[in-house]
This record gives structure tokens, sequence and C-alpha cells, in this order.
């Protein structure tokens, strides 16, 4: 009787209580999502220990003079630590620094707790700072390093698969992902190209700080480089097995320069990019002013025609296109 006297009721109740048990069976399905872990973030943070692994030396020497100026402590390895070392520079081994030597051809360098945990330390938590300072792990503010030169490798006409496989990197992306990770309290530097940037920002933040917008912009650089080497390996191992449609395919772009607009002027910003792969970049040079992206297709659609008429004729030829029509 109270059922037919409340049934909207009772209907509507016991839908909401079978929505709730089938959201609860499916969160139950889904990956545990982490929580944020907080610290005392600071938008300046000093720098007081680098850790630097590179394969291009490349203005390594100077920003490693300029660091130890500043009173950073360097940690290195390998071949960079002698090169730094030749130069004059006081440098801790990280094998030295962890007591654990680098084995196995190399490939176990960094892997390392008091690496990684002094990359991913959270500063100003307490559990964090309490772990780190039971497990002897000291802060490290600071990584500087590039990849194993894979791309380089599998470009050389008579290399070897193994040879390839022995050229991916596996220390140098965890160091990055590490960092990047932890970047509102580390930097990471993966280009010789970032290098002036990170001097002329120390040097305007009291000589041995970097800003927690420089931390996030080399972050998602880091990120983006991560995803174009990890994109490399996977492109040429399925190349290597024959395969080019299954699972997933990754390609990489690297910007060239900005386009006034995209095909129409609301669409800002846009960009003109280019594969990774490609290391000669685009195919031609904008000489002045800034092009949209239609006046690109104008352009290469010109150049293909007088192109064309100069082969078949041998004169001289001249186009001009308006909206992809000659």
């Amino acid at each position: 009787k109270e059922f037919a006297s409340n049934r909207a009721y009772f209907i509507d109740l016991f839908l909401q209580f079978y929505i709730v048990l089938i959201s609860n069976q499916f969160l139950s399905k889904m990956a545990h999502i982490l929580t944020a872990v907080t610290g005392d973030i600071q938008d300046v943070v000093p720098i007081t220990r680098a850790l630097i692994s590179v394969s291009d030396k490349t203005g390594i020497v100077e920003l490693a003079t300029f660091l130890a100026s500043k009173g950073v402590h360097l940690l290195s390895t390998g071949g960079t630590a002698k090169k730094l070392r030749d130069s004059g520079l006081e440098v801790q081994d990280v094998s030295d620094y962890t007591g654990s030597a680098e084995c196995l051809d190399g490939r176990v360098k960094t892997l390392h707790p008091k690496i990684h945990g002094g990359l991913l330390g959270v500063r100003g938590n307490a559990k964090h700072e309490a772990d780190m300072e039971t497990h002897g792990i000291g802060k490290i503010d600071m990584t500087i390093l590039n990849l194993y030169p894979f791309e380089q490798t599998v470009a050389k006409p008579n290399a070897t698969f193994e040879q390839c496989i022995e050229n991916i990197d596996i220390g140098g992306p965890s160091m990055l992902r590490s960092t990047a990770k932890n970047h509102a309290f580390t930097t990471i530097v993966t280009s010789p190209d970032q290098y002036s940037e990170v001097m002329a920002e120390m040097e305007a933040n009291g000589g041995n700080g970097t800003t927690l917008a420089l931390r996030r912009k080399f972050a998602a650089r880091a990120y983006s480089l991560s995803a174009a080497y990890d994109g490399a390996i996977s492109t040429w191992f399925n190349g290597q097995l024959g395969n080019t449609t299954d699972g997933i395919v990754t390609r990489a772009y690297k910007n060239e320069f900005p386009l006034k607009y995209g095909c129409n002027p609301h669409q800002k910003p846009s960009n003109i990019s280019s594969l990774m792969t490609n290391s000669d970049g685009l195919p031609f040079e904008v000489l002045n002013g800034t092009p949209g992206y239609i006046n690109l297709l104008d352009a290469a659609n010109a150049w293909q025609l007088v192109k064309e008429l100069k082969e078949a004729t041998g004169l001289a030829a001249a186009s001009s296109f308006k909206h992809v029509s000659p």
C-alpha cells in the first residue's frame, strides 16, 4: 500500500541506488589515481647540486664552469666527468656519490635511490624530508642531460640491430622524467641551446636560482623530447619487424615558425611544423613577412607549376596563386 502511494519516490530511490552501485563497480576497475603530494613551493629555487651527464658536450664546460662559480656541487658520469675534470673543474662521480659502481657495461649508472630520491623528493614535505634523511639522500636541484644518439645510430647504413638496441637510453629518460615531474623544485636542462638562458636566469635571481616559470617551460620541453625519443624507437622497432600498422603509430613534429593565422584570420595561434626525422627542416625559406597557411599553399603550388613549366619548355616561368588557384 505504501509503495503504491509513493511509487515514483521508490522507483527514483531504486534507480539512484542502482546507479551508485554500477558506478562503484566501474570505479573499482579503473587504475588507481594518485593524489597530489604537497610541499613548500617557491618561485625561485636555489641550485646547490647539479647532475651532468651529456652525450653532446657542446657548451657543457662553460655551463659547468658557471655553476661551479656559484658554489654548485657538480655530479657527473663517465666521459662527461672526464671532460669537466680535464677542464680543471672539481666533479664528484655519481658512483662515488651513491656508493654503487657503474656496472653492466655502463647500462646501470644513475638508476639509484640517491639519484632519483634526490630528484623526486618534495621539498618541505615532512614525510619526504624524513625519508631522505633516513636513507642519506641529498637534494639534486638541476639535471643537465641529453640522450644517447639513437636516431643517428639507426641512420647509419652499417648499424646492426644489436648496436641500435644498445643506443636506447635508459638512465637519461629516467632522470629526465624524474626531474621534470618534480619541476616545482628541480630544473631539467636537455639541450645546449638552453644553457645561456639558464645562466641568465640564475644571474637575474641572485646568482643561483631558477624561477618556476622557467622550470615549467623546461619540463614541458623535456617531456616533448622524451615523447619524440620513444616515438623514434617505436617506429624503428616496428619497422625492423616489418610491422607498420599494428599498435600505436607516433610521429613527432618540431615547430619551425608561427603563422599569421591558419586558413582564416580567427584561427590563432597556428604554426608550421616539420617531422623530427627530417633534419633539413622545411623545403623553403620565408624571406620576408609572416605568411598564413593559405600563403604557404599558394607558394608551394606556384613553385610546382613553374618547375614543371621550366622542365617542359626550357624557359623561365612565373606564376601567381590566390587561394590555391592560379
